[in-house]
Formats: C-alpha cells, structure tokens, sequence
C-alpha cells in the first residue's frame, strides 16, 4: 500500500488593544493598527456591523466612526454601516446570516478587507461566524461592548450562532485580527448587563487563580456599585487569563476537555429553558453555584471555601436559583455538553478555590439534590 502524509502549523496571532473613548479624533489606537498592515497600493475596505443596543446608548456612535476615518486615506471605509439586533436573539435568526452574506457580497468585502463588529457577545459571535464563513474567511476586528464581551468571549477563538435550538451548533473557529476593548462602552451597561460579566471572572478564578478569587472578594462592593476603575482591572486580569489559557491548552478543542466551561453544562441548558431571557452570565453565575455545591457534595471543596464563592455570588446581586431548574430539563445539558464535542463527558469540578479537576461522570440524584438546596437558599438579586 503507497500512503502520503501531510503535517503542517498554522500560526495565530492577534493584539488585543485596552483603550478609552476609541472613535475620538484624537485617539490614535485603531487606525495606526489598520495603518501598520497597509500594503501599498491595495487599499482594504472595511464593513462595520453595530448591535442596536450600542447604536440606541450611543446614538453619535455612527457619526462618530464615520468622521474618525474621514481623513484616513489608506482604508475605504463601506458607507453603510450596518445595524443589526442584539442580544442572544440575533444568534436565532438564520436570516440575519443571510443578510451579512449579502452585505459581503454587495459590497465586495474580500480576504484582504476588515468585517469590524461592535457589540455584545452574541452579535460578535454572529458576525465572526458570518466572517469565517464567507470566501472561506474574511478577517474580522471584534469591538466588545460588554464586560463578557470584553473579558471572555470577545477576545476568544470562537465564533457561532445557535441552531436547532442548541447553542453554538453552527459555528467555526477563527481568530480575531484584532480585538479593541473600549472602557467608553462600560458606562452605559444596564446593572443586569454589567453583573452578568463578571461571572466569568469568578469562574476562571476559581479553576485557576486563587488570588484572583480574593481581589473578587475584596473588591466585590465596588463592583456592584459599578467602580471602573476596579471593573478595568478585573477585565484586563480575566482576559490575560483566557489568552493564556488559550495559548497553552487546546484552543481549538479536538479534545474532550473544556476546562474554561466551568459552571457552562447547566448554564447552556438553563438559557435555551428561559428561551434566553436569562442573561448568559446569569446562568454562568447559577451553575457555578450548582456545581461548587456539587464539588462540596463530593467531598472535595470544603463547606467555608463553598460558601465563600456563594456568598461573593449574591455579595454582586446574582440570583442562584431559576424556576426553570425545576423538573429535569436542565438534566439533558449534560448529553447536549458531552455532544457538543463528542467523546467523553468532561466537566470540571473543584477540589479547592483556584484548583479545577475533570470529571467523567455526573450523578443525576446529587445534581437534583444540589438544585434543592438552592432553590431553599434563593436570593434574589438587589
């Protein structure tokens, strides 16, 4: 038998950019990066997707991006900026793929132009989706809005919308060319949207950096009274987390293991249950509670650190308990988790604040035993 083999590396690269109040004239940030890749003679187009929810807090936003590259000759940017609905629901709508395909095509985004995405977490999944997927993959520049956007699925790998009714059943892994976290965009979250974020911080703390874990715990009250100061530093630490984390493990999952999912097997389920009204960092927050529970159950986490962890959750004015943990719908996460990647089912569990352990096996009855004591103990959020 004659056989060929082929091996190669592809490398990935990408900055991503802390700034203030980027689209002002006087801030250099974005347009000296789209400067540095200039090639001479091919000027590069750019196509801008805004989430509504942006355009509606932010209503000079438009103007503002079209006046701050004005004067900028080495880019053609497309005049029509783009304005898409936000939020999860965007994720559900096979029609709003279609109509960024068209845009592409209309207005002959190629590999060499800029797809740039400003907004939340569903709206830059959508559009990198939509990115990858169009001549094969276009580059796209992520702007993230929100504190998840900014501290985790923004500057991520991922990209995908969600499909008969599973979340991120349609999807690619593409890495951004950029990311641009604006501070600016922080100030105009609603209280659930500014919350929601930071579950994701506690969640990578908890698997990987005990004194992440107690700067949580100190700084918990400024937090929940919307501090910047101590949000941006929360955001940049979460972040250089996740790239690490990146970096060094299995950034495009071909394995089994999902070790920044912690808390996510339930919280996947627990969004489509509620039809996604639950904030996905809402539902983070609940099964991070489910499943430090679960570890204390085991005998793994003791009672103090558990409570710990519960107690910093409701100290941000998260609610840990949701009606729709009632019954065993949330159960079916576990096969829809394991699915996602196929192979085992792996779910990272504690054995102490700052140390992760995978499982292979969930016991059904605990887990309903879990769901109990929180819906005894339900607080709701302030």
């Amino acid at each position: 038998m004659n056989t060929l083999h082929q091996s190669f590396n592809v490398h990935f690269t990408y900055d991503v950019f802390f700034s203030d109040r980027l689209f002002d004239p006087t801030n250099s940030t974005l347009v000296d990066f789209l400067k540095n890749r200039h090639s001479e003679g091919f000027r590069k187009k750019l196509l801008f997707i805004l989430d509504e929810g942006v355009t509606t807090s932010h209503p000079d936003l438009l103007e503002q991006i079209k006046a701050y590259f004005a004067p900028v000759s080495s880019v053609d940017m497309v005049p029509d900026l783009i304005v898409i609905p936000g939020g999860e629901g965007s994720k559900n709508d096979p029609a709003l793929v279609d109509q960024l395909i068209d845009a592409i095509d209309r207005y002959g985004i190629d590999r060499h132009s800029y797809v740039v995405a400003i907004g939340g977490g569903s709206v830059l999944d959508l559009v990198g989706y939509v990115a990858a997927i169009s001549h094969r993959g276009i580059r796209h520049i992520r702007i993230p809005t929100t504190v998840l956007s900014q501290n985790d699925s923004g500057i991520g790998v991922k990209n995908g919308v969600n499909y008969r009714g599973k979340k991120n059943f349609l999807g690619s892994f593409a890495p951004p060319t950029a990311v641009f976290n604006d501070s600016e965009f922080l100030k105009t979250l609603d209280d659930r949207d500014w919350r929601a974020g930071i579950s994701e911080a506690i969640k990578v703390a908890l698997i990987k950096d005990q004194p992440f874990f107690e700067w949580l715990e100190t700084n918990a009250e400024k937090l929940a009274a919307r501090d910047l100061d101590a949000m941006q530093y929360l955001i940049h630490r979460c972040a250089e987390l996740h790239l690490n984390h990146i970096a060094s493990g299995d950034p495009f999952e071909m394995g089994s293991s999902r070790p920044l999912d912690f808390g996510h097997w339930s919280a996947h389920k627990l969004e489509q249950l509620t039809d996604f009204e639950i904030r996905h960092g809402e539902a983070v927050a609940i099964g991070i509670a489910l499943d430090s529970l679960y570890s204390q159950r085991l005998g793994w986490l003791s009672e103090a650190d558990t409570n710990r962890i519960l107690n910093l959750e409701r100290t941000l004015g998260f609610s840990l308990f949701h009606p729709a943990l009632d019954g065993d719908g949330v159960l079916k996460g576990l096969n829809e988790f394991r699915e996602h990647l196929g192979g085992q089912l792996t779910i990272m569990l504690l054995k102490a604040i700052g140390k992760g352990v995978e499982v292979h096996e969930m016991d059904t009855e605990l887990i309903r035993e879990v769901i109990g004591i929180l819906k005894e103990n339900e607080i709701q959020p302030a």
